[in-house]
């Protein structure tokens, strides 16, 4: 069995893109991609520092597989800055789609960090952008904070958690995941290698004994 958390004053939760277009009847849905939403509340209550983020696409985004004629989501196009897989239409700055989930419940949360805004480029990572060096600033705010240790959790495990993970060991931040907080698209068997290149980096992966 795990041991508790116990964060510290120097602990952050990170919840990554609990949005109503990665839950049911989303246009991204993830598999049980909701079910995240009440453990990420009962672990948000342990920790007094969390951060959210949130897809924020405009329409006309080069991820969209609606913007590239003849192409279908999950097809892979070369951009400015490498491969990049289409996606459906979903989380599109404004819309139902791209709200954070109703139940989701972190009055304290410090900030919301809103990523992907750009139409030319993808942003998986809270950290940076598709093209592996774009910041995000999230990594400042936190060191300007004293921040040591990130737990992450929601969605998608093998996407923007994975992305996340790798990037905040990166920037050398110690980083757990907590799986039972997350929910995976598995596309291609991309959960699999999400765990294998997290454990690669140092990710420590474990469930939460929250609640």
């Amino acid at each position: 069995m795990n041991a508790p958390l116990n964060p510290g004053e120097h602990d952050l939760l990170l919840v990554v893109d609990v949005q109503n277009d990665f839950c049911s009847r989303g246009a991204l849905a993830l598999p049980g991609g909701e079910q995240v939403v009440a453990p990420i509340n009962r672990l948000a209550r342990q920790f007094r520092h969390v951060v959210l983020t949130q897809d924020w696409h405009p329409r006309d985004h080069q991820s969209f597989a609606s913007n590239h004629p003849g192409r279908r989501p999950y097809d892979t196009v070369q951009l400015a800055y490498g491969a990049q897989t289409l996606w459906p239409e979903h989380c599109v700055q404004g819309s139902y789609g791209a709200a954070l989930h109703a139940d989701l419940d972190i009055p304290h949360a410090e900030l919301i960090l809103r990523k992907g805004y750009r139409a030319a480029i993808d942003s998986y990572s809270a950290f940076y952008e598709n093209d592996r060096c774009t910041p995000t600033g999230l990594a400042g705010y936190l060191r300007e904070r004293g921040m040591h240790r990130l737990f992450l959790a929601g969605l998608a495990t093998d996407y923007c958690v994975l992305y996340s993970a790798l990037d905040a060991r990166r920037e050398g931040f110690e980083v757990v995941v907590l799986l039972d907080a997350c929910r995976g698209l598995n596309v291609d068997s991309s959960l699999a290698a999400a765990l294998t290149a997290m454990h690669k980096a140092g990710v420590d992966i474990r469930d939460s004994t929250a609640g």
